[in-house]
């Protein structure tokens, strides 16, 4: 089969790879579209490698069609219509993926859609709600709306009936990001991000939940004007990786700092997650409420190409690298 490699000069090539071979609780899947993300970038540049036993090649989230069924796996059928969260290897024409690291694609969505659904939903479902305990009438705080991952968290925080402030960098990104349903979108370039959140706090509505991918001193100058009992979740650190916080918020206020990342949880952590999305996001994307956000999607030949768009930031959506036809 063929798959995306990074060559000795850092570029995207499609090359012959070995076949996959599936163990007795995999499944074989020809992948019909593959997702990009932020971590794909990092990987190229060798900062991100693949965990043990995974491929090379980069790809966290694919879509596809299942092809062959090892020993061991009764819970799926050959022709099955998947979506997969990887630890690599989505870059490429098949994957070996563990049967429980499957969802179904959902009622009414193409495969370039479902390939935008594993990673950053199970990301935004993760910090939001598990980590963050994110409720009904909450208020979350998702900076840099114009992201991949906000593109994905706003609209399921609004979903599941909380506010949501965000942040962005000038007013065209602000008007880009209107759709994805956001109640109050800050330019911080232009605005005082803490003052607004000040703001909020004097009103009644003050950040219950912040999934926070710039950190440094957006988390050091927002930290104060969380509600008590809120919960700060640093999933990057974009912005920086220091941070001079002031620690009396966090005893008055009985807040909680977390540092959050999906790849290093356990594979039967990661199970429950993906379990969760059937079972509480799925219906929701299949009845509207929640829609997937595309950008842009590319033939996989194209992934140099897919790669400038996130490295220049353009993106207010998924890119995805289309891999064969349904």
């Amino acid at each position: 089969m063929k798959a995306i490699l990074v060559d000795e000069n850092k570029n995207l090539v499609w090359s012959d790879v070995p076949n996959p071979v599936i163990k007795d609780d995999e499944v074989l899947v020809k992948i019909h579209a593959a997702a990009l993300n932020r971590a794909d970038l990092l990987q190229r540049q060798g900062k991100y490698p693949s965990p043990a036993g995974c491929p090379e090649w980069m790809g966290l989230e694919i879509a596809g069609v299942i092809v062959e069924l090892g020993k061991a796996v009764t819970d799926w059928k050959i022709g099955d219509r998947v979506c997969a969260l990887l630890g690599g290897g989505g870059y490429a024409e098949y994957v070996a993926v563990k049967h429980d690291m499957l969802m179904p694609v959902p009622k009414g969505l193409s495969m370039v859609e479902a390939a935008a659904l594993p990673e950053a939903y199970a990301t935004s479902y993760l910090n939001l709600f598990i980590e963050g305990h994110l409720e009904a009438g909450q208020t979350a705080f998702i900076p840099a709306g114009a992201s991949g991952l906000a593109s994905v968290a706003i609209p399921m925080a609004k979903a599941f009936g909380a506010k949501v402030i965000t942040s962005v960098l000038s007013d065209e990104i602000a008007e880009k990001i209107k759709s994805l349903g956001a109640d109050v979108i800050i330019n911080s370039t232009t605005q005082c991000v803490e003052e607004i959140l000040a703001g909020e706090e004097k009103n009644g509505t003050p950040v219950n939940v912040s999934m926070d991918c710039l950190s440094g001193e957006t988390l050091a100058k927002s930290l104060p004007y969380m509600a008590r009992g809120g919960y700060w979740i640093v999933i990057s650190t974009l912005a920086g990786i220091e941070a001079t916080v002031q620690l009396r918020p966090l005893l008055t206020k009985g807040l909680h700092l977390v540092g959050s990342m999906l790849r290093n949880r356990t594979p039967e952590f990661k199970a429950y997650i993906l379990s969760e999305l059937v079972k509480n996001v799925w219906p929701k994307i299949e009845d509207g409420t929640i829609k997937p956000s595309i950008y842009k999607v590319l033939p996989i030949i194209d992934a140099e190409a897919a790669h400038a768009i996130l490295e220049r930031g353009e993106n207010v959506g998924k890119v995805v690298l289309s891999v064969c036809d349904e």
